[in-house]
């Protein structure tokens, strides 16, 4: 009777442990917000001529399954775009929703991600139309996706934005807008993320009703990074990247990403932020 005990508890341990081998890990998502540096501005030795590599090093090297891009002109982007092994972008000019202008671009790997269906709008009172708004200093835009992640096969929402630097009611009234489109758009209730320049700081009251809807990646990690995220080219250090979500059931890891790529500090006069999602 004891060889056969024996014998049953040995096949239940094998029996368990193929059990806890077969599990499946849940499905991550390694999610990056950038503000490129508008290539257009005269930044003397840090011009986007002279930096334009070490953008594309920083992706390789982090290796995110989708990423949004802020300030990026269309040499920017198709730039990213060939220079980066497996992915494709989306997204348009805010100045005449084609090619003119910054474009808040949405990266997404093509084996990892599938795109059905995107779109961009304005941060104005005429946002289905290219428009400044309220007391905006520039034209503002959001590009949204509806995306697939191929691994779990869940769906989710992508939004990318960058909110007025000068204009409060702009911020105020155009995040607003974000918040009650996220609502429009996700009646199914998928998970949701949000990235972007805000150009407001953690604590502004700005962020308020976001708040009441998403999480905040920053506050919310269990490995988090309380590093500035503007740099301004070594001058000036503010937090005002976000990652923000909803629907997914935790957030890992939350970094910014500071370290130097091809010898230069900064690649751009903002630091790259990452963080890992769990669906």
């Amino acid at each position: 009777m004891k060889i056969i005990k024996r014998i049953l508890c040995i096949i239940s341990l094998f029996a368990a442990a193929a059990i806890f081998a077969g599990a499946k890990k849940p499905s991550q998502l390694t999610v990056v917000s950038y503000n490129i540096r508008l290539g257009e501005a005269n930044d003397g030795t840090n011009s986007w001529k002279y930096r334009y590599p070490m953008s594309a090093m920083m992706i390789e090297d982090q290796d995110p399954d989708i990423f949004g891009l802020q300030e990026a002109y269309i040499y920017q982007k198709q730039y990213l775009e060939e220079y980066t092994k497996g992915y494709k972008s989306i997204g348009v000019g805010r100045e005449d929703g084609k090619r003119e202008g910054e474009i808040m671009a949405i990266f997404y790997k093509t084996k990892r991600i599938g795109l059905l269906k995107w779109g961009t709008f304005w941060l104005s009172e005429t946002p289905e139309k290219p428009s400044m708004g309220w007391d905006a200093a520039c034209m503002r835009t959001a590009t949204w996706a509806l995306m697939k992640d191929k691994k779990s096969g869940k769906k989710f929402y992508y939004v990318n934005t960058h909110l007025d630097h000068m204009g409060r009611k702009a911020q105020e009234n155009g995040l607003g807008l974000i918040v009650e489109r996220i609502a429009e758009m996700n009646s199914e209730g998928y998970p949701m993320v949000l990235t972007g320049d805000f150009n407001v700081e953690p604590d502004d009251p700005v962020l308020d009703g976001l708040k009441e809807k998403m999480q905040g990646a920053r506050e919310t990690a269990v490995n988090t990074d309380k590093s500035a995220t503007f740099n301004g080219w070594g001058k000036s250090f503010l937090t005002i990247d976000h990652i923000f979500y909803s629907g997914f059931s935790s957030c890992p890891v939350f970094e910014v990403i500071n370290k130097p790529y091809g010898g230069r500090a900064y690649i751009s006069d903002h630091f790259p932020v990452k963080a890992v999602l769990v669906f």
